[in-house]
């Protein structure tokens, strides 16, 4: 994919390059005022079943088998429903390409992709809320780079995912940093091209996760690669479900058991980092013991607020974020949260993990 700068209506474009045309997207500004009316209206209001009827089955993302892995090693059991397909699927473009195939009923994914779907016009819903205090990506140089802050973006081509979290804090790094859009150029990619687009030189800097920078700078920091922290967070880890799925009163009542596990397993590796390095990234990933260790301690305590107003409000700030640069229609996100599900992951945890 050849590297172009994005400005103007090359912006709103976006969304139909990233997401692709098997989401039936044409026109992103008259998309986002027809699916306004769509997302505010789909889910179902009607209280949760206290027990999952016999039967029920889910269809769950779970992203290189870490779901599975987690319920294994902390000894969770199964839940009181049929998994029919764990799906080793993260990105949102897939998530929200999977959501309209019905091939998927509930995902785990950052902030951006429900407001992605949104304006594809396709109505789902966020379930289960685990806010992250501390940042989970940086920027990666391509080797040879002279690049070393924030500011010296400025001129350089940056891999942009706009439906992806390494996308929203791009722009709120360049944000901080006191960057306009029109002074860099974005380079419109999915985040499995970062590293590619890295090594070829096709991009200058791209965001990548904290499990992904020991290996790549294992490969390249010799030849003049390197990475940019910064303290931009992507406050948002959740699950999300399609409006369909939760308008069923047996998958809605299996999403609410599943969502316990959920935030069990998370609390139980950030408890046990020892043996996660072990099973996961060493045994997994192909990592090294010490940069798995290095990985962990840059780990986020998982927290699960009993009160959503601060990721619906974070949620609205990323929106309004995309909105400034051209790229989406401002909204109001409310409409994006299941209300029915809140408070559940919270009271299924100690104390000290509810935010």
């Amino acid at each position: 994919m050849p590297a172009s700068p994005v400005s103007g209506v090359d912006r709103r474009l976006f969304l139909t390059s990233l997401l692709g045309a098997a989401a039936g997207v044409t026109g992103l500004s008259g998309c986002a005022d027809s699916s306004a009316a769509a997302a505010s209206k789909g889910a179902s209001t009607a209280p949760l079943a206290k027990n999952v009827p016999a039967g029920t089955s889910l269809k769950i993302s779970s992203f290189q088998n870490t779901q599975q892995l987690q319920f294994r090693l902390a000894k969770l059991g199964d839940p009181p429903f049929k998994v029919s397909n764990w799906l080793n699927i993260g990105a949102g473009p897939d998530v929200i390409n999977a959501f309209r195939a019905k091939s998927l009923d509930l995902a785990n994914n950052a902030g951006i992709p429900p407001i992605q779907a949104y304006y594809q016009g396709f109505d789902a819903k966020i379930v289960a809320i685990n806010v992250t205090r501390k940042p989970n990506y940086l920027f990666a140089t391509k080797p040879g780079s002279d690049i070393r802050s924030v500011e010296d973006f400025k001129g350089r081509k940056l891999a942009f995912s706009q439906g992806q979290a390494q996308g929203v804090v791009l722009l709120r790094a360049l944000k901080k940093a006191g960057l306009k859009y029109d002074e860099v150029e974005l380079v419109p990619l999915t985040s499995n091209q970062f590293l590619t687009a890295l090594q070829s030189g096709q991009v200058d800097i791209a965001p990548l996760g904290n499990s992904q920078a020991p290996a790549y700078l294992k490969q390249y920091e010799g030849k003049g690669a390197r990475v940019i922290t910064t303290d931009v967070v992507d406050l948002l880890n959740l699950l999300w479900a399609p409006a369909s799925v939760l308008n069923d009163p047996a998958k809605a009542a299996a999403v609410a058991a599943y969502i316990p596990y959920w935030a069990k397993g998370q609390v139980w590796t950030y408890e046990h980092p020892d043996v996660w390095n072990r099973e996961f990234y060493v045994k997994t990933q192909n990592l090294t013991l010490p940069q798995a260790e290095a990985i962990t301690e840059l780990a986020n305590k998982p927290l699960f607020p009993p009160s959503w107003d601060e990721a619906i409000e974070w949620e609205q700030e990323t929106a309004d974020l995309l909105a400034e640069g051209g790229f989406v229609k401002k909204f109001d996100v409310g409409g994006l949260f299941d209300h029915r599900f809140e408070g559940i992951a919270a009271k299924s945890v100690p104390a000290e993990y509810r935010k």
